[in-house]
C-alpha cells in the first residue's frame, strides 16, 4: 500500500477483538517506533508493553478510554535524556514520543491492526501502577488490536478542513 492510502485508511479504533496479538507483530510495532526520528538521535523513548490481563486491568483502571484494547503501549520519554534546543531550553521528548507513537501506529495499520491514540488517562495513577520512575514522563497510550467487524471510523474522521485555512505560503 501506498503511504497516502495507509494514512487515509487508518482511523481510530474503539471496538477490538478480543484476541491476543502475535509477539512477532508487536516486535514490528516496536521496531518503527525505534526507527523513528528523535531530536539529535538521542531517543529520549520509552514503551512499556501491556498486554497481561493483569497489566490491562491495571491500565483498564487509569483511563476509560482503553476500549478494552488487548494491547497497549504506553509512550513516554525520559526527561533527562531529551535534545534542548539552546535558544530557549525547549525539550523535544513530547514531539519525540510523539512521533514514535505515530511511526508505531502507521506500521500497526500496515499490518492490519487497528489503533486509537488515547491522552485521556491519569498520569499519575499510571506511574504509580507501573512503577514509572520520576525522570520518565508519559505522553500518549497508543491502544491496538484486530478491530471488531463492526468497527467503523467516527463520522467526523473523513471530514478536514479546507486547505487554505491550514496550509499558508510565504
Amino acid at each position: 500500500m501506498d503511504f497516502l492510502e495507509l494514512a487515509k485508511s487508518r482511523y481510530s479504533v474503539r471496538k477490538f477483538k478480543q484476541e491476543e496479538v502475535p509477539q512477532e507483530l508487536i516486535d514490528k510495532i516496536i521496531e518503527a517506533g525505534m526507527v523513528a526520528p528523535t531530536g539529535a538521535n538521542i531517543q529520549p523513548q520509552r514503551i512499556i508493553v501491556v498486554k497481561s490481563r493483569e497489566g490491562l486491568d491495571k491500565l483498564y483502571e487509569c483511563t476509560r478510554c482503553h476500549f478494552n484494547a488487548p494491547l497497549i503501549f504506553i509512550i513516554a520519554y525520559n526527561k533527562d535524556e531529551c535534545w534542548k534546543r539552546g535558544y530557549d531550553d525547549k525539550k523535544s521528548g513530547e514531539i519525540d514520543s510523539t512521533i514514535v507513537a505515530t511511526h508505531m501506529m502507521l506500521e500497526a495499520q500496515e499490518l492490519g491492526l487497528g489503533t486509537c491514540m488515547v491522552m485521556h488517562y491519569r498520569p499519575q495513577q499510571i506511574i504509580e501502577a507501573f512503577d514509572i520512575p520520576n525522570n520518565v514522563e508519559t505522553s500518549v497510550l497508543l491502544l491496538a488490536g484486530f478491530p471488531s467487524e463492526d468497527a467503523a471510523p467516527l463520522p467526523l474522521h473523513s471530514e478536514s478542513k479546507n486547505t487554505q485555512e491550514i496550509v499558508s505560503y510565504r
